[in-house]
């Protein structure tokens, strides 16, 4: 099981997460490109530390929304979606050269993440963007969240000739169509006992009990944890032995 995690959102005076403790024990790091957070000496660190652990890297974009952590939805055209995708890989994948790393993958943050899974026409134009990307060279995966309607995602990342990554959570409750349930509601992020018990289950089955009860079986290619806090490293600890058990 591949373990992905959020990093590089430090920015200026600012510090977000424990980037140096995480990344001994992830296979990539999504690493923030300007817009929400991160700025040109953070992803520089950021992938040196990856390439001192032999960790894949990734680029993080957002809407642009430093202010509100890239966690606000903005109305962007398509042509302005392409634009704003381009300009922020493009910077992460030439810093990424200059230290001798190859970007393999995008995964959007935040509310981009979230009305790429939601709304068909940016779901469409990330796919665009991230197809034209490549301009006759590797192709770069696209994270998408897996949930129910996995299929159907293959199949449309497949026409646009994108490889896709599906994603499932290790700290996330669940709702019955595999989204995951909002934060304002209670019980939507895990403590760490129900985490490890929720990652133990996807290592056995690949499934998770949601927070109806029932059993839902996932699709995925690779696991989002977070480790931000202390305890959060100390659980990606015991979620990479799980995976290696699993």
């Amino acid at each position: 099981m591949l373990l992905n995690c959020d990093l590089g959102e430090s920015y200026g005076s600012w510090t977000m997460g424990l980037d140096a403790r995480v990344m001994p024990f992830i296979d990539q790091a999504s690493i923030a490109c300007g817009f929400h957070a991160g700025d040109p000496l953070t992803m520089q660190r950021t992938l040196a530390l990856a390439a001192e652990h032999q960790v894949a890297v990734g680029a993080h974009p957002a809407y642009p929304d430093l202010v509100g952590f890239g966690r606000r939805s903005m109305s962007l055209s398509r042509d302005e979606l392409i634009a704003n995708l381009h300009y922020q890989v493009a910077a992460l994948d030439g810093m990424a050269r200059a230290a001798g790393l190859t970007l393999t993958y995008i995964k959007p943050h935040g509310a981009l993440y979230h009305d790429m899974m939601h709304k068909p026409e940016v779901r469409d134009a990330l796919l665009q963007a991230t197809a034209s990307y490549a301009a006759g060279g590797e192709p770069l995966a696209l994270v998408m969240q897996a949930t129910t309607a996995a299929d159907a995602l293959r199949a449309q990342a497949r026409a646009a000739g994108v490889p896709l990554l599906l994603e499932a959570f290790a700290d996330r409750c669940y709702t019955d169509d595999g989204s995951l349930l909002p934060r304002s509601q209670p019980g939507a992020v895990h403590e760490r006992e129900p985490m490890l018990a929720q990652v133990a289950q996807l290592c056995a089955s690949s499934t998770v009990t949601t927070h109806s009860g029932r059993v839902l079986a996932l699709q995925f290619d690779t696991l989002c944890v977070h480790g931000d806090n202390p305890e959060g490293v100390a659980a990606i600890a015991d979620i990479r032995a799980l995976a290696k058990a699993g």
